[in-house]
């Protein structure tokens, strides 16, 4: 009898897919901060909407690379899986970093978005008392602690939410599979 030489390969999963494009994502989200924060950029501006399209990219390429990989189909519970898997990894990867860089490495980014936030309120037209106590609450969440939790809670809904837009066209039923 000659021995097997059978390579082990195995199956993709929502998980699996999900946390290869999520480290993906968690590298743009770190280079994205890092371009922002040197740079004096402001939080809200045109690189927060370049991570969301580096986001619904990669999400969708998670997707095609589950469905190439596996069996050919995805429903729609699984890209939202994928979705899941991918906020996950990508949130706790550059929310790490991000509160290692603003606790340890430079806080004035903190200031940045104190800033925004005041010009935001003063283009609203509220008086001094109101942004005094708007800005004291504020202050509270924009700390690198919150930002932290911030972040990891915000990143995994945000791969949901991505997750499931994308699902709708991204979707391809086993038309052999029992419905349920």
């Amino acid at each position: 009898m000659e021995p097997q030489n059978e390579s082990i390969v195995e199956k993709v999963t929502t998980r699996s897919a999900g946390m290869r494009y999520g480290l993906f994502l968690g590298g743009i989200g770190i280079v994205s901060f890092l371009i922002m924060a040197i740079s004096g950029m402001k939080p809200d501006g045109p690189g927060r909407w370049i991570t969301t399209v580096f986001s619904f990219v990669l999400i969708y390429l998670a997707h095609k690379y589950y469905k190439d990989n596996g069996d050919g189909f995805m429903t729609i519970g699984q890209g939202v899986g994928i979705g899941f898997w991918a906020g996950l990894v990508s949130s706790v990867i550059s929310s790490i970093f991000m509160y290692v860089y603003l606790k340890f490495v430079d806080s004035g980014f903190l200031d940045l978005i104190k800033e925004t936030q005041l010009e935001e309120m003063q283009k609203r037209g509220m008086s001094e008392e109101q942004i005094d106590q708007a800005m004291k609450f504020a202050g509270m969440f924009t700390s690198a602690e919150a930002l932290l939790i911030f972040g990891l809670v915000g990143g995994v809904i945000f791969g949901l939410g991505i997750g499931l837009l994308i699902s709708f066209f991204t979707q391809k039923r086993n038309p052999d599979a029992i419905p349920g």
